[in-house]
């Protein structure tokens, strides 16, 4: 009775799927979903995004909310936010009615201290995990703030960090190292894109298979993935350079790939070009065409996908100049600054939601009417992330 329920089950989602129009296949043993058409609520979506506030902006006054590329979010237990505010080496602190509460951190290389973090959570009990990569560690403070301990000798780097399976860290890689010194003996393999650590900082196990396009430029660029995790352990990767969209279970299998029509190509334009005089390098990135800017997943499982509706127009851009200087004694100083023609800008029709079921069946799609840079769900919290522009957060409910 229990295998033909099972039977009955998977019959009645292929159905919809189909219905949907959707293809589904299998290959080496994956599940591919090929999405086509609005999804299966049909061109209405069965969902709403209710405005509740805005953290933030770049010509506030107040300093506590005079954010600088803030770049990540996270809810603990009693719905307390926390904003990484990266360009000012801190961690911000608001309460759930958006009330600031504290800073934590500040520059430096000592304990509790930052340089330029990138990522954080936040566990059960409220404790912060900040990913700290130009200190090469990532960094765990108690829940007032405090310095609780440092995770070091991270091979990969730090890049983003979750909360995995209990004892658990879920990695995802950084940008993959361009080899400045072409004598440099190269890995054999592109390393996996997400490795899970215990809470020592010891490899657990690896996954995510990058493309290789025979090129270290494009193989840099077009491998970039954004990854989120679920309450379960499990991970899910978008890939802003591939039209690609993975979820895999909490021991690293691959579960399905998923794909979407899109209105551009995502073909490589131009795979750039490296020039070698002496000791002086200079590089010409490849030119892509990008198509997500952020993944999140809610509490039904469904996965919410930030979608380039077009492409971003010359005079919408806006790149990060950074900069690197060595110091007489082996230290560099690291500095990155927002560029580009778009900085004053603060609407846009380029973006939207996808959302996919838990099996990668596209749903339906939200218009969205500001740029993005990153998509955080705790509960029917869904927060949208402006690094650059203007530098804030604007925070929904999700009805439906």
């Amino acid at each position: 009775m229990r295998t033909r329920t099972a039977l009955i089950l998977t019959i009645c989602v292929l159905a919809t799927a189909l219905a949907a129009g959707q293809k589904i296949e299998t290959a080496d043993g994956v599940k591919i979903v090929h999405n086509s058409g609005p999804g299966a609520w049909g061109k209405t979506a069965k969902v709403a995004l209710v405005p509740v506030r805005t953290l933030g902006d770049v010509d506030t006054a107040d300093e506590n909310l005079a954010f600088y590329m803030p770049s990540a979010i996270a809810v603990d237990g009693a719905g307390n936010i926390y904003i990484l505010d990266t360009g000012n080496h801190r961690v911000q602190k608001f309460g759930p009615d958006g009330k600031y509460l504290a800073t934590l951190g500040r520059q430096g290389q000592g304990p509790g201290e930052f340089y330029f973090p990138a990522w954080l959570d936040v566990d059960a009990k409220g404790f912060l995990y900040v990913s700290d990569p130009n200190n090469q560690r990532i960094q765990v403070l108690t829940p007032d703030g405090k310095d609780h301990k440092t995770i070091k000798g991270l091979a990969q780097g730090a890049g983003t960090v979750f909360l995995g399976r209990p004892g658990e860290l879920v990695t995802g890689a950084p940008r993959m190292r361009f080899m400045m010194n072409e004598e440099e003996k190269k890995p054999a393999a592109l390393p996996k894109l997400v490795k899970v650590l215990d809470f020592e900082g010891k490899p657990v196990r690896e996954f995510g298979d990058p493309v290789d396009f025979k090129n270290e430029l494009v193989n840099n660029a077009a491998n970039e993935a954004l990854l989120a995790v679920d309450g379960a352990g499990q991970s899910y990767l978008v890939f802003p350079a591939q039209n690609r969209i993975e979820k895999y279970a909490a021991d690293g299998r691959l579960l399905w790939r998923a794909d979407r029509e899109l209105p551009y190509s995502m073909e490589i334009k131009d795979k750039g070009e490296v020039k070698r005089d002496g000791g002086n390098v200079s590089i010409r990135g490849p030119q892509l065409n990008r198509c997500a800017a952020g993944v999140a997943v809610d509490g039904q499982g469904r996965i919410w996908v930030v979608t380039l509706t077009r492409q971003i127009k010359k005079e919408e851009q806006v790149g990060l100049a950074v900069t690197a200087t060595m110091n007489e004694g082996g230290g560099r100083t690291i500095g990155y600054k927002p560029q580009g023609e778009g900085l004053e800008l603060r609407t846009t029709d380029a973006y939207k939601l996808e959302v996919f079921d838990a099996d990668g069946v596209l749903l339906g799609s939200l218009p969205l009417d500001s740029f993005v840079d990153g998509i955080t769900i705790h509960g029917d919290r869904l927060f949208l992330l402006d690094k650059f522009r203007g530098a804030q957060i604007r925070e929904f409910r999700i009805k439906g």
